[in-house]
């Protein structure tokens, strides 16, 4: 952060907690620590991604205690909660680190124990389990921040979509990680768009063009479930690929600007050309959906993870008067427009997600989260089968990539293994049955 951006930071956060008095408030204000100023938060995840959401949920609010954290690993778990106390000290803020190694879990199931020693979580995760961990935390009355995608098959998002409602009803947060929403130069540029500043959207092109990620040697005396685990990105059953793991943040932004249309069917292409090494796991490596909507206007995304290729992420919109670029928060057309893009939105979310805690006013982002995520199932599954896939096909299905979540277990089988060759078998389109 910036100096000035930390200044104003803290003044809100001194009002916010000056004005937390707590006693005889409802379930979300009072839903944590029994009533003091500290909100006792726990990790479920302990990758970079949730250790960064986990460090700027605790600079975002200094009364914001961490105080649990699991993985699959106890030394990614210990990793992580060095590396985020090592962090806050440099803002004289370590002490808000408060993790006994006896709350340091590890295991398929060390979730649970998380959710019990906490009042709000930061979930990021195997995207398999978001839908579980989430409803498991809402049905404990504990508040949610939940890492993208927010599940990877129509029975995982059915599964989320409840546990949203129930967040409603519990009066609980429910933060999604699709980060766009709490950009301010996003927000803006889309309050211009549906004024009409580029006219009717007519076509939106969605890249997210790079090389893989994630990608890890195999460590010696590593189970087979324990690989798939640590290179979690490059399965299938628990991450869903790449058009759901990545290109969702681009169909949730594409959705935004069309006000939140679902697309009446689509039809997607995709395969394995380079990367078929087994460190690369059973996901294709390029990904192409053509998403069709029932006022004419048409999505293309694209997403590529392959080495030494043409690289891009955007976000374009093509209107009757004008196009806009989101990523660079531009308008060409009859008014130019050019804002700012230097927001931090994923410190940004983690900052509305304690302001709705103190405040007793609780975020329920259900609305976009669970569509924007299904728009990307649709089409990841239609590239698997190289079939056309309706939305009222993909809403109405129960598909999910086996094992389901709750039957998952330390030292189990995986589902996919190795053949002959060393590289795992793939959806072949055009013969994959999925729904």
């Amino acid at each position: 952060m910036t100096s000035t951006t930390r200044r104003d930071f803290l003044k809100i956060s001194a009002t916010a907690t000056a004005g937390a008095t707590l006693a005889g408030l409802d379930l979300a204000r009072s839903a944590h620590a029994a009533g003091s100023d500290v909100i006792r938060l726990g990790m479920i995840g302990c990758g970079g991604r949730n250790t960064g959401a986990g460090a700027q949920a605790l600079r975002a609010d200094p009364g914001v205690r961490l105080v649990a954290m699991c993985d699959i690993f106890m030394d990614r778990v210990k990793g992580s909660r060095e590396a985020i106390r090592n962090e806050l000290a440099k803002q004289q803020r370590g002490d808000q680190v408060q993790m006994p190694d006896d709350r340091c879990f590890a295991g398929v199931d060390a979730y649970k124990k998380v959710i019990e020693c906490c009042d709000a979580v930061v979930i990021a995760n195997a995207a398999k389990f978001h839908p579980l961990h989430t409803m498991a935390a809402i049905q404990a009355g504990k508040h949610v921040f939940v890492e993208k995608p927010h599940g990877i098959d129509p029975a995982g998002i059915k599964l989320l979509e409840s546990a949203c409602a129930l967040a409603n009803e519990k009066k609980l947060c429910v933060v999604s990680g699709l980060h766009s929403r709490y950009h301010t130069g996003y927000q803006e540029l889309m309050k211009r768009i549906f004024d009409g500043a580029i006219g009717d959207i007519v076509t939106i092109e969605e890249n997210f063009l790079r090389a893989p990620y994630g990608v890890t040697e195999r460590k010696p005396g590593l189970s087979e479930l324990e690989w798939q685990f640590s290179t979690q990105y490059h399965f299938v059953w628990l991450s869903g690929d790449d058009v759901v793991q990545s290109l969702v943040h681009n169909m949730d932004r594409a959705s935004w600007a069309l006000q939140e249309q679902a697309p009446v069917k689509c039809h997607g292409l995709g395969g394995r050309s380079s990367m078929t090494d087994a460190i690369y796991g059973d996901v294709f490596d390029h990904h192409t959906v053509v998403y069709q909507y029932e006022n004419g206007a048409r999505v293309y995304a694209l997403c590529r993870t392959t080495t030494g290729c043409y690289d891009e992420y955007s976000s374009l919109i093509f209107g009757t008067k004008g196009r806009a670029d989101v990523m660079a928060c531009r308008i060409w057309g009859e008014k130019n427009w050019r804002g700012d893009a230097g927001c931090d939105a994923h410190y940004q979310e983690q900052v509305e997600y304690m302001k709705a805690i103190r405040a007793g006013t609780p975020i329920n982002n259900g609305d976009y989260m669970a569509p924007s995520t299904l728009i990307g199932i649709m089409g990841q599954i239609s590239c698997y089968t190289g079939k056309e896939v309706t939305w009222e096909q993909i809403t109405a299905s129960d598909f999910f990539f086996p094992p389901r979540p709750e039957d998952c277990r330390d030292g189990m089988e995986p589902p996919t293994k190795p053949g002959p060759n060393g590289s795992y078998p793939v959806y072949i389109p055009g013969r994959s049955r999925l729904i």
